[in-house]
């Protein structure tokens, strides 16, 4: 695989609280990913730039909100999600910004 290519498949990080509640339980991460990227790749990405070892990899697809704007309908954009579980005595840190 391309290390631009896994450069750009992590998107962020998902902050919330069903994430923070799956990473204390479940030694699991939350990332936003891009459309087309595959398990493989965001393990190898995770495992790259954090510098931990990926046990496993699940993704799934978000659909957009249907919104109005004023009098028009519209949709918010469809995104895509992955949960990384890292393997047990690792972590990964976000708070650390140094």
């Amino acid at each position: 695989m391309n290390k631009e290519r896994l450069m750009k498949v992590l998107v962020a990080p998902v902050i919330s609280e069903k994430a923070s509640r799956l990473a204390d339980r479940c030694n699991q991460v939350t990332f936003r990913v891009l459309t087309d990227a595959t398990k493989q790749e965001v393990a190898k990405a995770v495992e790259m730039l954090f510098e931990v070892e990926v046990d496993r990899v699940q993704i799934l697809n978000v659909k957009g909100k249907q919104k109005r704007f004023g009098q028009r309908l519209g949709k918010r954009q469809d995104w895509r999600k992955a949960y990384v579980r890292i393997k047990a005595g690792q972590d990964i840190d976000f708070g650390d910004a140094a």
